[in-house]
Order: C-alpha cells, then structure tokens, then sequence
C-alpha cells in the first residue's frame, strides 16, 4: 500500500512538472509570437506608411522602368541576334555600350534642361524657335559628333591595349559618327517631344522623362550602328578615309565655334563635355570587359539579350535616385552633407524597392524572348537568379556613389542636370558588366 501512494505521487509529481513545463511553454511561445506579431505590425505600419507617401512616386517611377524594359528587350534581342556582326567586325562590342550610354547621357540631360526651361517659363509648350531651344539642339548635336570620335579612339586603344582583335580605327570611327547623327535625328525631336508632354500632364521628370528618353536612347542605338555598318561596308577604302579627315575637321571647327559663341551653348558644351568624356571611357571600358567574356556570351545569347536590359534598367534606376537627389538638394529638403538624411533614406528605399520587383522580371522578360524566338538560352530560374543577385549587389554600391556625387557636386556649385546623372549612369554601366559576368560564371560554374 506505500509503494502504491509513492507511485501515485511520483505520477502526481510528474504530472504537476509536465503541466508546469506546457504551461510555461505555452505562456513563452506566447509571448515569442505576440512579440514577433507586434514586430510584424510594426514593420507592416512602417510598410503602409512608406507606401501612402510614396506611392505616387513608386507608380510613376514603376510605369517608367517598365516602358523602359520593353525599350531593353528590343535592344537586347537586337544584340542578341548580332552575333555573326560581332564576329565580322571584331572590338565592335567595344564600343556598344558607350554609344548606348552616351546617347542616354546626352539627351537624358537634354530633357532635363528641356524640362526645367519649360517649368520656369524660358521656354514655351510649343517649343517656338527661340535662342534658348536653338543653343540646347546645337549642343547636344556638337556633343554627339565629338563623343562619337572620343568613343571610336577609346575603343581602338583599349583592343589594342588588351590584345583584343579589332577593325581599324577609320572604320571605328564612321560607324561610331555614323550612328551617332543617325540615332540623334532620331532623339532630338523624340526628347522634345517627350518633355512637351511630360509637362503637359504633370509628370515628374525624375521618374517618368528621365527613364523614358534613356529607353529610347537604348531603343534606336543598336539599329543605328547595324544601319552605320551597312554604310561603311559600301565604301571604298579611299572614300572612308576622305571622310574621316573632314569628319574630325568638323568635329574640330564644330567645338571651337561652340566654345566660342557664349551663351547657354557655351556653358552647355563647356561643362558637359569633361563629365561625358569620362563616361564615354567608362562606358567602353564596360564594352572592353564585355569584349573579353564574347566566347561566354555568344554561347549563351539568352545573357546577350540581358546586357542591354539589364544596364538600361540599371542605368534607370541610378537616374531616377541620381535626379530625386538634385532636386531635393536644390528644394533644400535634405542639405550636402556626407551623411544620409531621413529624406535621403526614403529615396534609397524607393529605389531599392524597385529593384526587388524589376531585376526578376528583365531576367525573365530575357529568357523568354530567348525562347519565342528560338534563340538558344539557359533556364528561367538561372536568368532569373543572376539579373536578380547581380542586380541587388550592384544597387547597394550604386545608392552610396550617387549619394556622394549627388552631395559633392552640389556643394562644389556644380549643374546636377550636367553631371549627376552622366557621371552615375556610366559608372553603373562599368559596374553593370562587372557585376553581370561575374554573377554568370559563378552561376554558371554552379550549374
């Protein structure tokens, strides 16, 4: 009978620790999951207010990036069916990616100027002849001949540099002049056309204009240079060296009546073109490392399809932040410090939230174009993952060098519409290659 009441109250005491063991588990697993749910709510508050004030931004600048990556795809496909014109004329993905930049450079920072001209009332909706409009085309035009060179030399010294081979500098020079006046007939009247209508309805440059000029810009430079080369194989020899001379006696004749005639076209050419020499050398230098993996990219044209596609949206993106920054410099509504502000936060969020949602997609949008058009590929999740993984790498570091440039330039007096955006869209394009072949051997090698 005392062996039976210990029994029972060795189970009653095991039952009272197990009781107390649920009872507590329960109370802590409580505790964990309304802690976890009110971090949840938090995060979901911070969420829903991001959202409401930022949502007319997030839509504009959404409905921007993806006009744009239709704009991508075409020039993607483009090059992605360019193989037997890269093989032909060798170092000519050189200089692809500097012709795509600089007309992007040239006419985004048109827009903008176009823009702000229209807003402070110099110039009218109707775009009436005026000094103001005429100085701005003649820029951007002069602009066009001397970079187009600028590129042509680049390109040849950086084959040659590297050992790449390459066709002569006469024939880099009038497919890149070529192309150049070509796309630029082209984008003059587009770009007008474009911030006419941008401030007819009340867009905001920084998200819609900016994007939009820079796709087409995409859009018609890989057509161009394909219509340039069609040109220059028609030429003897002897023609394409006589209009080489009186091309770079042009160019020569073009700056200097430039410089010299003052004004807003002085000011234009004066400080643009240092800002956009460098990105033209950085924009090719993006074409050089391009160049060096042609074998990788060639057997796989599903990532040729991507490269335009994903620099453009890239490029896009550094735009939208790059002018969201200049303009909240010049309405005083973060200051020039070295330092991220509440507001400068926000615009990195914007950003960063964008490049979630419109990496997957341009690696998706690349793999099925690859397909529809019978165009060897890889598989989705590979595109997917490396426009993805390379995407989000190369905008944390891109968020940092448009901040500082933004900051610096502003507060060494500096024109943003001349030099932020130029300066940060080639450095992505120099990135843009990096990070993208990178990301593709590795995953590659993985799969």
């Amino acid at each position: 009978m005392k062996k039976v009441k210990l029994l029972l109250k060795m189970i009653r005491q095991i039952l009272s620790a197990i009781s107390s063991f649920l009872i507590n588990s329960t109370i802590f697993i409580y505790k964990k999951i309304n802690y976890l749910f009110s971090i949840l709510y938090l995060v979901g508050n911070k969420f829903k207010h991001f959202f409401k004030e930022t949502k007319s931004v997030l839509r504009e600048a959404l409905t921007g990036l993806l006009i744009c990556a239709i704009g991508g795809l075409f020039s993607g496909i483009i090059l992605g069916n360019m193989a037997g014109y890269l093989v032909a004329f060798p170092g000519l993905l050189v200089i692809i990616p500097g012709a795509i930049g600089m007309r992007g450079n040239i006419f985004g920072a048109l827009g903008s100027r176009l823009s702000s001209n229209l807003h402070i009332g110099l110039l009218s909706p109707e775009f009436k002849r005026s000094k103001i409009l005429s100085e701005n085309i003649l820029s951007s035009f002069t602009l066009t001949i001397i970079l187009s060179i600028f590129l042509a030399f680049v390109a040849k010294g950086i084959c040659i540099m590297f050992g790449f081979e390459s066709i002569n500098l006469v024939d880099f020079t009038l497919i890149s002049i070529f192309g150049g006046i070509i796309s630029s007939m082209i984008m003059l009247p587009l770009t007008m056309f474009i911030s006419m209508k941008s401030f007819e309805h009340g867009w905001d440059p920084d998200n819609i204009s900016t994007p939009i000029i820079a796709a087409f810009g995409d859009l018609f430079t890989l057509p161009a240079i394909i219509l340039a080369l069609m040109i220059v194989t028609l030429l003897s020899i002897l023609l394409k060296n006589i209009i080489f001379i009186i091309i770079i006696i042009i160019a020569i004749l073009t700056f200097y009546h430039a410089i010299k005639t003052g004004g807003e076209m002085k000011k234009i050419i004066k400080q643009s073109t240092p800002i956009l020499l460098i990105c033209s050398f950085l924009g090719v230098f993006a074409g050089g490392f391009l160049n060096s993996s042609i074998e990788t990219l060639l057997k796989n044209p599903s990532l040729l399809t991507l490269v335009p596609l994903f620099s453009g949206e890239s490029g896009n993106l550094v735009s939208i932040l790059g002018a969201r920054l200049s303009s909240s410099l010049h309405a005083g509504l973060i200051n020039p410090i070295l330092r991220p502000e509440k507001v400068t936060m926000r615009n990195f969020s914007i950003i960063v939230f964008l490049a979630v949602i419109i990496y997957p997609i341009i690696g998706f949008l690349a793999e099925l174009s690859s397909r529809v058009l019978n165009v060897p590929g890889l598989n989705f999740i590979s595109v997917i993952g490396i426009s993805t993984i390379s995407g989000m790498i190369l905008i944390l570091i891109m968020l940092i060098i448009v901040f500082l440039i933004s900051s610096l330039s502003y507060r060494n007096g500096l024109d943003p519409d001349n030099i932020v955006i130029p300066i940060s869209t080639s450095t992505t394009d120099s990135l843009s290659s990096l990070t993208l072949i990178t990301a593709s051997i590795l995953i590659l090698s993985i799969i």
